[in-house]
């Protein structure tokens, strides 16, 4: 799965996205003591941040993944309006289709934080739906800006954007062009999105709007089929939280979730609809764009408020939760996805590594402790013969590599065929090179093409050559 997302697109998607437009407005304080007027906390407030929430979150995900960007929506006459114009154009997203309505504020949610938990959300907002006129306005903006793009959006808050005739017509459009569409839908009735591509419910957000409580997976079958027979949704898809995701198309799949740490949940869904609309306008089945949006929500709710996950990031995260047979790679691979997740230190050593030991592991853990992603390039069988005689190596390349794979302070390994790294060392273009303690005073190959060469010292009494004699000497005995 890792290997479909390791060259970067040459062309990225571009992607509309219509709908509520939200400030996300964070408090952050500390508290030691209650109020004397009432049993609540005083709350000392240390900072204040603003960041895109909603459909303007949506956006900002697809910024951070690389997508081009149009937003189209409704904001307030006020000073959220001119926040999120600025925002908006630092980021590089088309905003030309986001309309002013002096008699709406611009939604915001406000929420104090106390040692990264939310304690209280204060809401400002209108929700009635927005006018005949500014919906026909808003429409004619989106069907201009629909001929560029390659995938529709609708992020659906209920803040009065997106009504059902909007949804409809905006939905017709993109179908009579070939657009793919994404719905992230609200309420209990979803005929709005009737027709659409994909669909992306959460599993309480399911339920509500097919009455099918969720408990197994016939009844996610149950639910899922709901949509795809009475709204003629291509795929639709819930998200389960810590289950995951499913989707249906001609059967039921699931992908297990991969987080592991979760601070906070808000604007999560955000991230996942952007991470499949990115995949989806790239052209990927919806199985591996839904690998790759569960890895960008995994990202994103162990950081702390509304959140962006960056190609890099779900790069990164994908390779560290693969098995570890996904951490042997050819040289070809690694060197493309080193490129995709531009790291910032690449630490380098090679071995045999034959009968892995106490001293080996040691060594690979002090070159991780220098700080950056460790590769190990290894030996060959071939190799390890021309440089340690014909009765070695006694474990092959693969059975190496996989124990070696299993050192979490290893990130990849790569087998070459040659006496030295040296053409390994030319295309990785590592930052430190590490070699033993022996090597002291004595030419370390490829030193020349680093910025920095580590020695480390060798446990004492432990390698390779030492265990084979013990082997021997009681295999004589």
């Amino acid at each position: 799965m890792l290997e479909a997302f390791l060259t970067p697109p040459k062309k990225p998607p571009h992607v509309l996205v219509v709908g509520d437009i939200i400030i996300d407005h964070y408090i952050w304080g500390e508290s030691e003591r209650l109020s004397p007027e009432a049993p609540v906390q005083v709350v000392d407030v240390k900072q204040e941040s603003r960041r895109l929430g909603g459909a303007g979150n949506v956006a900002d995900n697809l910024i951070a993944l690389g997508a081009g960007v149009d937003l189209c929506g409704v904001v307030g006459a006020d000073g959220g309006q001119a926040w999120l114009f600025e925002t908006l154009q630092s980021l590089g997203v088309g905003a030309s289709g986001i309309l002013v309505d002096a008699k709406r504020p611009t939604s915001q949610k406000s929420r104090v934080m106390i040692s990264k938990q939310q304690v209280l959300r204060i809401d400002r907002e209108h929700t009635d739906p927005i006018d005949k006129d500014l919906c026909a306005a808003l429409l004619e903006k989106a069907t201009a800006l629909l001929e560029e793009a390659d995938v529709l959006v609708l992020s659906d808050y209920l803040k009065g954007v997106l009504d059902p005739k909007l949804c409809q017509a905006l939905i017709a459009r993109a179908r009579a062009q070939h657009k793919t569409i994404l719905c992230d839908p609200k309420g209990k009735d979803y005929s709005k999105y009737a027709s659409a591509n994909l669909l992306t419910p959460n599993k309480k957000e399911a339920q509500i709007a097919t009455g099918v409580q969720i408990t197994d997976d016939e009844s996610l079958l149950k639910a899922l089929s709901f949509f795809k027979e009475n709204l003629q949704i291509a795929t639709p898809l819930i998200t389960l939280s810590e289950q995951g995701m499913a989707f249906l198309d001609h059967e039921l799949h699931k992908i297990p979730t991969i987080a592991k740490e979760v601070y906070d949940v808000s604007g999560a869904g955000d991230t996942v609809i952007a991470a499949l609309a990115f995949c989806l306008g790239l052209g990927y089945p919806i199985k591996q764009a839904c690998h790759f949006a569960n890895a960008a929500a995994a990202v994103v709710v162990a950081k702390v408020g509304s959140a962006q996950a960056s190609y890099a990031e779900v790069l990164d995260f994908l390779q560290k939760h693969h098995h570890q047979g996904q951490k042997v790679l050819d040289k070809a691979t690694l060197c493309a996805l080193l490129k995709a997740m531009r790291p910032p230190r690449i630490i380098f050593t090679n071995g045999c590594f034959d009968l892995l030991h106490r001293g080996h592991v040691e060594y690979l853990q002090k070159a991780k402790a220098l700080g950056g992603l460790l590769v190990v390039g290894l030996n060959s069988d071939s190799s390890v013969r021309r440089l340690k005689g014909k009765s070695r190596p006694i474990c092959n390349q693969e059975a190496r590599a996989f124990v070696l794979a299993g050192l979490e302070c290893v990130d990849f390994i790569v087998i070459f065929e040659e006496d030295t790294p040296l053409e390994l060392i030319k295309a990785l273009k590592p930052h430190i090179l590490v070699k033993g303690a022996d090597y002291a005073g004595k030419e370390v190959v490829g030193s020349s093409l680093v910025q920095k060469v580590v020695l480390i010292d060798f446990v004492k009494g432990y390698s390779t050559t030492s265990t084979l004699e013990r082997i021997q000497s009681l295999t004589h005995n």
